[in-house]
């Protein structure tokens, strides 16, 4: 679906706009085809590996080194204050960290922070979109961005 309409997480039962409105970043449920809107609240988005697929073990590991190089350079670039990479699979295969789990990374790019989020897709069961949307939520306050009347808010604990 992603492919056929050009527009990110476009397949039916994927989560990451819902989960997007409900941790704040937004101010309403945005549509894959209202992706553009994301600049206006200060965020971006891209792919790791720009060949959609139905299924992210489609990709090969090749792809994924590629990706992650191309995304290093797209970030050393435009030097965004985060990068967030949507998939602990995807992160750990472009990045070459296997040990690396959801949330904040050590690594950075350049000056910009790196946090790994869940993948919303619906084969995901393991998070739920209300878990998911504090994950994120987690991000966005880390970030320092207010929320944009989204039902989640959550703490950052100073370390």
């Amino acid at each position: 679906m992603t492919a056929a309409t050009g527009h990110h997480f476009a397949r039916p039962g994927n989560r990451f706009w819902p989960v997007l409105h409900l941790s704040g970043f937004t101010p309403r449920l945005l549509r894959p085809a209202e992706q553009e809107e994301l600049l206006s609240y200060g965020l971006g988005i891209t792919n790791v590996v720009a060949r959609a697929t139905a299924r992210a073990d489609e990709l090969t590991a090749e792809e994924y080194v590629e990706g992650g190089r191309l995304l290093a350079e797209k970030v050393t670039r435009l030097r965004p204050r985060w990068l967030a990479v949507v998939g602990v699979t995807a992160y750990r295969a472009a990045f070459g960290d296997r040990t690396a789990q959801v949330g904040p990374q050590e690594r950075t790019i350049g000056d910009s922070r790196v946090w790994v989020l869940p993948n919303p897709s619906g084969l995901n069961a393991h998070w739920t979109a209300a878990t998911m949307a504090e994950e994120f939520a987690r991000l966005r306050e880390a970030a320092g961005l207010p929320g944009q009347g989204g039902s989640v808010s959550v703490t950052i604990p100073s370390s």
